[in-house]
């Protein structure tokens, strides 16, 4: 199953791009499900608020804010092997 993620960006943010680049990188380890939304529309503008985000790019996992600004691909890549280990447990 794949795991879904958000990614709530903005025009012509250097951070935004990054984010971009490691998720690329990651979905070739990973089953992810990636998908964009613009801060600037109202459900972007409501989820930053909800998540806390202060600034772009915001990235929510599963529904759950993970981080906002540049985004550690590390930190994500240990994050998506624990939601992996836990997805393979609970389906034996």
């Amino acid at each position: 199953m794949a795991i879904d993620i958000l990614v709530l960006t903005q025009k012509d943010c250097a951070f935004c791009d990054h984010a971009t680049g490691v998720l690329a990188r990651l979905r070739d380890e990973f089953d992810l499900e990636i998908r964009t939304l613009d801060t600037n529309s109202d459900e972007g503008a409501r989820l930053a608020a909800e998540g806390g985000v202060l600034f772009p790019p915001g990235v929510l996992v599963e529904g759950e804010p993970f981080s906002y600004g540049r985004l550690s691909e590390r930190k994500l890549r240990k994050h998506l092997n624990e939601a992996t280990i836990r997805t393979d447990m609970d389906q034996t």
